[in-house]
């Protein structure tokens, strides 16, 4: 009996949370996109800028193009080779913002990838996160 008489009022508690909980009104979550790739002008590759966030959770990590006596020089984990056998580096123009930029001739050695056309020396290019870039550009894994 004294089961009862205590159930009663613990399940009436929970009835009255539960019809609280029902009547208010729904939140809204407003969805960000962490990236948004958009064409700057024909033929030109399309800038891609992402969210603080989408930058962490990429991991992106940049370093920047050293001079040499032959060209330029970055470390091989920034180079992305497409299908068509084409190098590129994605550059980082201003915080949040990349963009695909080729180089050629390309030679590598001990982890660097040499070449002479491509961007100067001093800009900023991503050394993690190229591949996600790209995916991101191309809109592959959508």
């Amino acid at each position: 009996m004294r089961f009862r008489t205590l159930s009663l009022p613990v399940l009436g508690l929970g009835v009255v949370l539960l019809m609280s909980a029902c009547s208010g009104s729904t939140p809204t979550v407003e969805f960000i996109d962490p990236a948004s790739v958009e064409d700057v002008a024909d033929g030109v590759l399309p800038r891609i800028t992402l969210t603080e966030r989408a930058v962490e959770r990429l991991a992106i990590t940049t370093d920047v193009v050293q001079t040499t006596d032959d060209g330029f020089v970055v470390p091989s984990a920034a180079v992305l080779i497409t299908t068509d056998g084409s190098y590129w580096v994605y550059t980082n123009p201003e915080p949040l913002v990349y963009l695909r930029s080729e180089i050629r001739p390309v030679t590598e050695a001990d982890q660097q990838a040499f070449f002479s056309e491509g961007p100067p020396a001093g800009t900023p290019v991503v050394v993690a996160g190229v591949p996600e870039l790209y995916g991101t550009e191309t809109g592959i894994g959508k």
